[in-house]
């Protein structure tokens, strides 16, 4: 391998180019992705070092997959690489909702993928289970991190706690009852999971309404609307539709609600970054210089927050107390993509009529399983492959 610049700075950009192409799924799967090529194929970083990264993300706002991009690029190449690999991985995802923006706003309609989306889902999930069972093998060290891991899985799945929130519960109590040894404090543990309030879930409704493009809004206004969600963006795709609802719809009324319905659909079907809603929701508002300050505004900070992250990671490992809190904030960060992975498997597999169970996009899955573990085929092929297979499906009218 070419150790020069030059060539690191390539390395990076054509493949945080290429996951951007066919990053589809959400963070988990794009971080299972990411975790593919750069730990197990070019092993540019150790799994605990991915592990530490993955854990530290967590726990700042921000797209976690796309920060753990930026991550990798400033490991691999320093300043320059952390910008390289960011915008690569943006990049796909900003071009592609751009293009439905304009589709959106001169036609009126959203483009048909559905049957695409179909044969990718399942072989998505098939990568993540693949990154997933790595991961777990280094995080869960000892039966604590086990318990701890448990936990969280609870806290995400039974009581929706906040994403961020139960991270912190666990990487706290992690570095209580792992740095003291007692196991008393396994009380300590049950005691505060008890304690724990529910976060409500935001769901928007649907409202018939035109396309139409708002042309007074300042550019500075809308650019610093987006920064500020970039900056205090924990929880995902969840809260950004608040923020969207709240503000944009409710509060300024740049968008309708349609609007906003049509936009979240185009951030789920689209690959790359959930976050590119930004770029289609301000090219509806603004044009092309709307979708272009809304699209910096939205990521900027992710780019600021790893730098100013990334060199602290390795003094957390220094100190016993931090080193604890890191490890538990690691196997609390994978608990939570193994509920991510059952809610999307369940979404995917399981049908509302008998037979229940979908037998194409099981065997989908299966398939693409034993691809990736067996034979290491690459993410790529096993998403071009379930593509495919959903086209074909869908002109036999199978779905």
């Amino acid at each position: 391998m070419n150790n020069s610049a030059p060539s690191r700075l390539g390395e990076l950009a054509k493949l945080f180019f290429k996951l951007g192409v066919i990053g589809f799924g959400g963070p988990v799967a794009h971080i299972a992705m990411i975790e593919d090529e750069v730990v197990k194929r070019r092993q540019w970083l150790t799994r605990e070092h991915f592990l530490d990264l993955l854990g530290a993300t967590n726990l700042i706002p921000g797209p976690n997959s796309t920060e753990m991009a930026i991550h990798v690029g400033y490991v691999y190449a320093g300043w320059l690489g952390l910008i390289v690999s960011g915008v690569c991985f943006i990049l796909p995802a900003v071009l592609i909702t751009g293009g439905f923006a304009w589709v959106y706003v001169t036609y009126g309609t959203l483009p048909q993928v559905a049957p695409l989306l179909y044969g990718i889902k399942p072989a998505v999930l098939a990568i993540i289970l693949n990154s997933l069972w790595g991961l777990a093998k280094k995080a869960v060290k000892t039966r604590q991190l086990l318990v701890i891991a448990l936990g969280v899985a609870l806290l995400a799945f039974l009581w929706k706690q906040q994403e961020v929130i139960a991270l912190l519960i666990g990487g706290l109590l992690g570095m209580i009852w792992l740095h003291s040894g007692d196991k008393d404090d396994k009380s300590k543990v049950n005691l505060a999971l008890a304690s724990l309030t529910t976060s409500a879930t935001f769901k928007a409704t649907a409202a018939s309404a035109v396309v139409t493009t708002t042309s007074t809004v300042p550019l500075w206004q809308l650019g610093g609307f987006f920064l500020k969600v970039g900056s205090v963006l924990f929880g995902g795709g969840y809260l950004l539709i608040a923020f969207l609802q709240g503000e944009l719809v409710q509060e300024y009324g740049w968008l309708t609600q349609q609007q906003l319905l049509d936009a979240i659909a185009i951030g789920q079907f689209t690959p790359g970054p959930v976050l590119s809603t930004a770029t289609f929701i301000g090219y509806i508002i603004a044009g092309v210089p709307g979708a272009i300050v809304s699209t910096i505004g939205i990521f900027l900070p992710s780019f600021l927050f790893v730098a100013a992250l990334n060199p602290l990671i390795p003094r957390l490992r220094s100190s016993s107390w931090t080193k604890a809190f890191l490890d538990a904030v690691n196997v609390s960060a994978v608990a939570l993509m193994v509920v991510t992975t059952l809610q999307l498997g369940y979404a995917t597999l399981i049908v509302q009529k008998a037979p229940y169970i979908d037998f194409l996009a099981v065997a989908i899955a299966i398939t693409s399983a034993v691809l990736a573990i067996s034979f290491r085929a690459n993410a790529a092929w096993l998403v071009l492959g379930g593509a495919l297979i959903g086209w074909s499906a869908s002109i036999v009218g199978y779905i």
